[in-house]
């Protein structure tokens, strides 16, 4: 069974996440909007069971509880994936959406980095700030050892521009955790 749950409390945040790689009901609750659309998302185009409840100093800004709920994202995505053999390991997707065009290319490899290139004309996104999107990014790629390339070709809304590189993530998530036999690696361990 593919599957990641884990419980992270700290002064800032405490969060319980579920997750199934091959499936299942997509609960999410963090206690902003935006970035719950965009969890949701990210589980539907990836075809994962997702649930999450998570509870931050809202008070403060959005900061601590996108970050963290994307360290522990990770970590359930690291701990589904165990060795990270049988998968197919690469990924890469575009995704439109209206004037944006995402595109994501992954390799989960225990190998974590982040390249981000957006440009997110607006602030916010109802009580998201647009920041925020690469700082989750970076936390999911860090603690699941994934190395994700996030670019946005073009795009003026900063919704479309966001939602456009979660979906391409999942769609690279999906094709890349696929399951094959043995390990992607001329190593023969990841």
């Amino acid at each position: 069974m593919r599957t990641g749950e884990i419980y992270r409390t700290t002064s800032e945040t405490d969060i319980k996440l579920r997750l199934d790689l091959d499936g299942g009901d997509i609960k999410i609750d963090t206690g902003i909007g935006f970035f719950d659309h965009m969890l949701t998302a990210f589980a539907k185009h990836s075809g994962i069971g997702l649930q999450i409840t998570a509870k931050g100093d809202l008070q403060v800004d959005c900061h601590h509880t996108v970050e963290d709920t994307g360290i522990v994202l990770g970590q359930a995505i690291a701990k589904a994936l165990g060795d990270k053999s049988g998968i197919a390991r690469y990924g890469s997707a575009f995704i439109p959406m209206d004037e944006a065009l995402g595109f994501c290319s992954l390799d989960i490899s225990n190998r974590p980095y982040l390249v981000f290139d957006a440009k997110l004309n607006e602030q916010k996104v109802g009580d998201f700030d647009s920041c925020m999107c690469v700082e989750f990014m970076r936390a999911v790629a860090f603690n699941a050892g994934i190395t994700l390339h996030l670019k946005c070709e073009y795009g003026l809304n900063t919704h479309h521009v966001i939602e456009a590189l979660f979906k391409a993530f999942a769609h690279a998530f999906k094709d890349a955790i696929k399951p094959i036999d043995g390990v992607l690696s001329t190593k023969g361990a990841l």
